[in-house]
């Protein structure tokens, strides 16, 4: 057994989820992706009647959430996290409706979380980036800049690019670099997580008991596509205290 918790302050993602539980949604499904060290991952609705060697994690629920993104709330290990699309086609961040993760993660060095927050902060220009592309005004610069080069006018181009990015750089600048908190260091070096996550994904939960079960999970054997060889499904109950 696994006991969860879900935070107040994503109320949307907790509501969600526990609305899908109630319905019995989740009985049945597969933990579909498991990385030992990483995390598991399930909630996809394909899982269900999935064969082996089926390609999972592509199954949704014909919507998804806006993004609950809290400083506070971090990818500890046993954080209960929401799945979603890639960056490139979800600059929103939006999360799956159905699809989580639990995390496993493990202890990370000093080292680490510098290398972390450039990731992070990376994640945010690129963000910044594929938002101003999804702009009316950026959809007009790309524009131009589709006919200076056909007229091959190199000079106006440079003008452009330049103006591009400062508009990118300015949105960019408005939220402050990311860096991790004296009490994200102290619980990433001691207890451990996936500190690369935080501030991309939505997390929305923990786990309060059967961290064990998680770890036994995560250490399944997997094929290529990181899916348990041996099918592990769950059977999900709601708890109202």
């Amino acid at each position: 057994n696994i006991r969860l918790r879900f935070y107040e302050e994503t109320p949307l993602h907790s509501s969600n989820f526990l609305k899908l539980a109630d319905s019995r949604f989740f009985d049945s499904l597969l933990f579909h992706r498991v990385i030992r060290d990483f995390m598991i991952q399930g909630g996809d609705p394909l899982s269900k009647t999935a064969r082996q060697g089926d390609s999972l994690g592509h199954g949704d629920l014909g919507y998804t959430l806006p993004a609950e993104i809290q400083p506070g709330l971090i990818h500890k290990k046993g954080a209960l996290c929401a799945a979603r699309e890639s960056d490139d086609i979800n600059p929103h961040y939006r999360s799956s409706a159905s699809q989580f993760y639990i995390v496993v993660g493990k202890r990370r060095s000093p080292e680490d979380l510098k290398k972390y927050e450039a990731r992070i902060n990376k994640a945010h220009y690129t963000q910044c980036v594929a938002l101003f592309a999804a702009s009316p005004e950026g959809i007009l610069c790309q524009h131009k800049k589709d006919r200076l080069l056909f007229e091959n006018k190199k000079d106006s181009l440079l003008q452009i690019n330049a103006r591009m990015d400062s508009l990118i750089r300015k949105e960019y600048r408005k939220i402050p670099e990311y860096v991790f908190s004296p009490e994200q260091r102290e619980v990433y070096t001691t207890l451990g997580g996936t500190p690369h996550l935080d501030n991309t994904y939505t997390v929305f939960g923990e786990v309060t008991e059967g961290l064990e079960v998680v770890e036994k999970i995560a250490a399944a054997k997997t094929d290529s596509r990181d899916r348990p060889q041996e099918d592990i499904r769950m059977r999900i109950r709601v708890i109202r205290q």
